[in-house]
């Protein structure tokens, strides 16, 4: 059998011994998904590259750790979302402008940007989502896209689960101010 045809089990018993072909057909199944979570944490496409990479290296070696291998995505992807929200963290705190902004942006053979999302109304919230406080756009982030529940997003912001369904509260409710006027 294949390493493209083996489970995801077999291939993190191979991985957890340093088979090298098994890592690269794991980072193979989940990079894209783990680069699209950071790239709408720290929005930045290079910043999300190195946070990805750097995130399977971690995953790599503490895989041992990982008793349920059945839930290695989640695992992965929580490592993922904890490492970008440090760097965004960073790079709030050095008050850094960040030159790429756009959400969901790919490039074509000719350079050329394009959105991957054609709904424009759905472009339009995501948009208005950036322009949100900096608490309020990752609250948003984290909760409607990435899907965690208020549980997950206070232990990933530090913050009680009060105050984060405030947040989610007051981000949503800003959220609707900005569309109603841009209507």
């Amino acid at each position: 059998m294949s390493s493209t045809n083996q489970d995801t089990e077999q291939l993190l018993k191979l991985c957890s011994t340093g088979n090298q072909r098994a890592q690269l057909e794991v980072y193979n199944r989940y990079y894209k998904a783990m680069y699209n979570t950071s790239l709408r944490i720290v929005k930045d496409s290079f910043k999300a590259e190195d946070i990805m990479q750097e995130s399977f290296l971690t995953a790599f070696g503490k895989l041992n750790k990982l008793k349920d291998k059945t839930v290695f995505g989640s695992w992965l992807k929580r490592i993922v979302i904890n490492n970008s929200i440090a760097e965004y963290n960073r790079l709030v705190k050095e008050n850094t402008v960040q030159l790429d902004t756009v959400l969901y942006k790919v490039e074509d053979c000719q350079g050329v940007v394009e959105s991957t999302i054609a709904n424009p109304k759905v472009n339009q919230i995501l948009s208005m989502i950036k322009e949100l406080k900096s608490n309020y756009s990752l609250g948003l982030t984290l909760h409607l896209i990435e899907g965690y529940d208020y549980e997950e997003i206070s232990e990933i912001m530090n913050i009680s689960y009060a105050n984060c369904r405030t947040l989610i509260s007051r981000a949503k409710e800003s959220l609707r101010q900005k569309l109603s006027v841009n209507a």
